[in-house]
């Protein structure tokens, strides 16, 4: 049978969630755990490969399954032999046709900044720290150029390779509770550190390092280096897919 699993983690210790040569990922962790009850390597495939430090709150995966296990008590077995920086918090059996990448039709991350003077000693790891006030009236007229469907070769990094760099992000709105920020981003899909990049872009606009009203000539231009830099991976938080 066929498992789909809800998935929330800390990115912090791992490389990602890919399986890497030199580094612990949370696709590895998974699969050691189905190689344990079942004596062999079982594939967990994600919705999405988060990078290295970034964090999940509804990462779904899904894989094949013949144990005896019922798929409701599957996530309290998971949650006892895993790292306690991975929670599998729900599964289910689905229909043998279902992928978690491919039935995924709309995404959503939060990206979160802490904007105060000093960095916070709890949240280091789980926030972008900008110390200067944000302008948030730019970053909010740099959000409405980005929203809508375009070619964003621009906000994508370098080593990706995908047939087409046209996406639709449907939202882009930025949320105070000082100190905290939270970037919300929702798409049908995202190129390589693309919602990173938004996230650095935004925050350019308020710096004054580019102007809002640029951002419809850097699309055109589908030139990285016109664009923001990538904002840090520990903001960023895969939360929900449909």
């Amino acid at each position: 049978m066929r498992i789909k699993l809800i998935i929330s983690y800390d990115g912090t210790r791992y490389g990602g969630w890919q399986l890497q040569k030199n580094a612990p990922s949370i696709q590895g962790e998974l699969e050691n755990v189905l190689k344990t009850l079942t004596g062999k390597r079982i594939v967990v495939q994600s919705a999405g490969r988060t990078d290295a430090g970034v964090h999940a709150l509804g990462q779904t995966a899904h894989f094949d399954y013949s144990g005896s296990i019922p798929p409701q008590k599957l996530p309290f077995v998971f949650n006892s032999m895993l790292p306690k920086d991975i929670r599998v918090t729900g599964a289910w059996e689905v229909s043998d046709d279902f992928h978690a990448r491919y039935n995924a039709k709309g995404k959503r991350y939060i990206y979160t900044i802490y904007n105060s003077p000093h960095s916070s000693a709890l949240l280091y790891n789980r926030t972008m720290h900008v110390p200067q006030a944000l302008e948030f009236q730019k970053m909010r007229a740099a959000a409405q150029y980005i929203i809508g469907t375009h070619d964003f070769k621009a906000f994508c990094a370098a080593g990706s390779y995908v047939k087409s760099t046209v996406r639709t992000v449907s939202r882009l709105e930025i949320a105070e509770e000082l100190p905290l920020i939270r970037i919300i981003i929702e798409g049908n899909g995202f190129l390589y550190n693309m919602a990173r990049a938004m996230v650095g872009t935004c925050v350019y606009a308020s710096e004054g390092k580019l102007s809002p009203d640029d951002i419809p000539g850097l699309l055109e231009g589908r030139n990285r280096t016109d664009a923001g830099p990538t904002a840090p991976p520990q903001g960023l938080y895969m939360t929900n897919l449909w």
